[in-house]
């Protein structure tokens, strides 16, 4: 007869539907915490890396991930993209009874329609930059002649697929010869341009009440010195631990929501992203830029307020792994979520800050360049999460690069100085040819509210 002790149940059973290093790193925070994980894989890359953590169940085996979920046992399902709900399956995913790490139906209007965001702040007395929807270069034009300033372009439906990927004009100038080039095929949003003072605060919503989780910060310019384009991903991130709100962006731009939220039963994540800028409009580039600049250390000046630039309904890309690492039961917090349950949080002792940076590979952020799959070498052992995105196994064993997003290296300290550097220590341990990362990371952005 076996003496060896038998293998303990998974507290919870979570299907992530994602790929790469997104459904890499949850499914590995999960399993470390005790939770079984697998993935519905959503897309056409990046299918070797949840590999690593639990079963994976391809699309074009499975085109729906419905009859898994009895199959498996499931008991939550965490989407990587609200895209999900927009699947010929979502009726019969939300119908299933299990589980889902998001909100669903109405109180999914948040982030999927920009103008709806700008219409719940204008009810709720929250600072929104004033906002247009065109539906044309015409429209988009005319309202720019009128209201001669910097504006962001954005797609008004947000997706992954949409035809507007984020613009960031400057100046009017910018925003003109942007006007002329982007596709109306859904039209476009445009918000006033308020500078780059930018935080982010992520919370989760359940039982009627909002859970604060951390103060965020993504470096979302493609190269040093937040130059370049947006890229579409961010290529670095910090969190700090932050369930006492203490710079203030939920306690302006979430808790106003709370009726709202309540009417629509949201339940899952939330995250809100903002400017620290004047109240109104700027009067001019510069004198914006000069508030900006005398904000204060914790990004609190008196002639500044938060204005919401949107919201989304996710953990987070970069943010979401580090979150799950800083709770001390993860799947639990998850599926209590996803079921609308009162939350208690308990938190991981000194971790209490985070740094994600991202491997980009040949030609990033510039999608259309592709270069050849190219040998990946790492040179000693990491002591840090290390999640693969387009990345797999050669004939040969050896890991090859197969896109132009390659890793995400995520550090998790006591202090925010170590995090970063630990961040940078093993980052430096893989090669690509052709690869980069941004080496600026925490030098500029934060604390939140600083440019």
């Amino acid at each position: 007869m076996s003496l060896k002790a038998p293998t303990p149940k998974a507290s919870v059973n979570a299907m992530i539907l994602g790929v790469g290093s997104f459904a890499h790193s949850i499914g590995t925070a999960l399993a470390d915490g005790g939770a079984a994980a697998s993935t519905y894989l959503t897309r056409n890359y990046g299918h070797f890396s949840p590999s690593l953590v639990g079963k994976t169940f391809s699309r074009d085996a499975f085109p729906s991930p419905v009859p898994l979920l009895r199959e498996n046992k499931i008991d939550v399902v965490i989407p990587q993209s609200i895209d999900w709900a927009m699947q010929p399956w979502a009726k019969a995913l939300v119908e299933s009874g299990v589980g889902i790490f998001s909100p669903t139906g109405a109180a999914m209007r948040i982030e999927r329609e920009r103008d709806f965001a700008r219409e719940l702040c204008a009810k709720f007395k929250i600072p929104f930059p004033q906002s247009f929807v065109a539906s044309n270069r015409i429209e988009a034009e005319k309202i720019l002649e009128q209201n001669p300033r910097p504006f962001v372009i954005k797609n008004p439906l947000c997706s992954p697929t949409s035809p507007v990927h984020t613009v960031m004009c400057e100046t009017v100038a910018d925003t003109r010869a942007w006007l002329r080039n982007v596709n109306y095929a859904e039209g476009v949003f445009l918000q006033e341009y308020l500078g780059r003072a930018e935080a982010g605060h992520i919370a989760l919503v359940s039982g009627g009440e909002i859970h604060s989780l951390v103060t965020n910060q993504e470096y979302k310019y493609a190269f040093n010195g937040n130059l370049g384009i947006v890229a579409g991903a961010p290529l670095g991130g910090l969190v700090e631990r932050d369930g006492q709100d203490k710079y203030g962006l939920a306690r302006e731009l979430l808790h106003p929501l709370l009726p709202w939220l309540r009417k629509v039963n949201y339940h899952g994540p939330i995250q809100v992203t903002a400017i620290k800028a004047p109240v109104g409009r700027a009067s001019s580039r510069a004198g914006l830029e000069k508030l900006n600049t005398c904000a204060g250390s914790r990004g609190r000046s008196p002639h500044q307020k938060w204005h919401v630039i949107e919201y989304n309904i996710r953990i987070g890309v970069t943010s979401g792994p580090m979150i799950l690492r800083m709770l001390k039961n993860p799947g639990a917090v998850v599926l209590a979520t996803a079921r609308n349950e009162k939350l208690k949080l308990e938190f991981n002792e000194q971790l209490n800050f985070g740094c994600s940076l991202t491997l980009a590979g040949y030609g990033y952020p510039f999608t259309q360049v592709r270069g050849p799959q190219l040998p990946l070498e790492v040179s000693s052992p990491f002591d840090c999460d290390v999640w693969w995105n387009e990345v797999a196994r050669g004939a040969d064993g050896d890991l090859i690069a197969t896109g132009q997003r390659i890793a995400d290296v995520i550090a998790l300290a006591p202090k925010l100085d170590a995090a970063i550097a630990r961040a940078y220590a093993n980052i430096r341990k893989i090669r690509v040819v052709g690869s980069y990362f941004r080496t600026d990371v925490g030098q500029s952005l934060w604390p939140p509210g600083r440019m």
